[in-house]
C-alpha cells in the first residue's frame, strides 16, 4: 500500500516532519510518501495563503494518481482543496483536521484544539461545525506562534503549544487537537507533560486513510465527486485543463 501525504506548503523541512510522523504508525508493508508542491506559499496563515496554495496541492494529487497511490491525506488543519481532491483521487483523500477530530471524538465527551495564529481559529471551528463536531469542541485556543516557528528548537513554541495543551484540559476537554501539521513531531511529549490524551492530525489521518484501504473503501463517483467536467483553461492555469474523464488525470503535468 501506498499513502501519499501532501504538505501543501512548499517548505522542505516540514514536509520531512510530516513524513517522519506519518510513517512512524504504519503498519507493515504500508509505504508513505511525503511530497510538497512546486509552487506556493512557505507556510499557510491567512485565507489567501490557502486558496493558492491549492493548485499546488492539486498538481501533487494528479501526480499520485499517476503514480497509483492508494490513499492521500493533506497535511494542513485548514483542510485545503478536499473536495476538489477527492473529485481528481480514485482513492481515500483526507485532511489532518477531519482525521484528528474524528480521532479525538472517541477519547472523551469533549476536546479542544491548540492551534498557531488566532486569525486561524475561525477555520477550525468552521470545519469542526462541517464534520459534525462542534457540539463537542470546547475551544479553540491559539498560542501566537507563526507556524515556521515551530521548527525553530531555540524558540519557545513548544513550550507555549504545552501551556495551551494545559489550559484546555484545565477548562473541561479530555483531549486536545494540535491544530497545525508543523506540530506532528512534538504530539507525544506534550502528551506526556499533560498526562491527557493529545492527537496529531498527521498520524492520526495516515492511519484513519490506510484503515480505509485495507476495508477497500473509498469516495463515491456518482455524485459531486464524479471527475470534473472537461474544458478549457486559461493563462497561468492552462495546463490544468482535465483530460477525458476515461483518461488519466493531468491536472499541472
Amino acid at each position: 500500500m501506498r499513502i501519499r501525504i501532501v504538505n501543501p506548503n512548499t517548505t522542505a523541512t516540514m514536509t520531512a516532519a510530516i513524513g517522519r510522523a506519518a510513517a512512524a504508525v504504519v503498519g507493515p508493508g504500508t509505504v508513505v510518501e511525503a511530497v510538497q508542491p512546486t509552487m506556493g506559499p512557505a507556510s499557510i496563515e491567512s485565507h489567501y495563503e490557502e486558496a493558492l496554495a491549492v493548485p499546488g496541492l492539486l498538481e501533487q494529487v494528479a501526480a499520485g494518481e499517476r503514480d497509483g497511490v492508494d490513499a492521500t491525506v493533506v497535511a494542513c488543519f485548514g483542510d485545503p482543496g478536499i473536495d476538489a481532491a477527492r473529485e481528481l483521487a480514485s482513492g481515500p483523500v483526507i485532511g489532518i483536521a477531519e482525521g484528528a477530530f474524528r480521532t479525538a471524538a472517541v477519547l472523551g465527551r469533549r476536546f479542544g484544539v491548540v492551534t498557531t495564529l488566532a486569525r486561524t481559529t475561525g477555520r477550525a471551528r468552521e470545519l469542526a461545525e462541517r464534520y459534525g463536531y462542534a457540539s463537542l469542541l470546547t475551544e479553540v485556543r491559539a498560542c501566537e506562534v507563526p507556524v515556521l516557528r515551530l521548527e525553530d528548537p531555540t524558540s519557545a513554541a513548544r513550550d507555549l503549544v504545552v501551556a495551551e495543551c494545559r489550559q484546555v484540559i484545565a477548562n473541561g476537554a479530555d483531549a486536545v487537537v494540535l491544530g497545525c501539521a508543523g506540530m506532528a513531531d512534538f504530539c507525544a511529549a506534550v502528551s506526556e507533560e499533560i498526562g491527557a490524551p493529545v492527537v496529531d492530525g498527521v498520524s492520526a489521518t495516515t492511519l484513519l486513510a490506510e484503515s480505509l484501504v485495507r476495508l477497500g473503501l473509498t469516495t463515491g463517483k456518482h455524485g459531486e465527486y464524479a471527475p470534473p467536467p472537461r474544458k478549457p483553461f486559461s493563462g497561468l492555469l492552462a495546463s490544468f485543463a482535465l483530460a477525458d474523464a476515461r483518461e488519466p488525470v493531468e491536472v499541472g503535468a
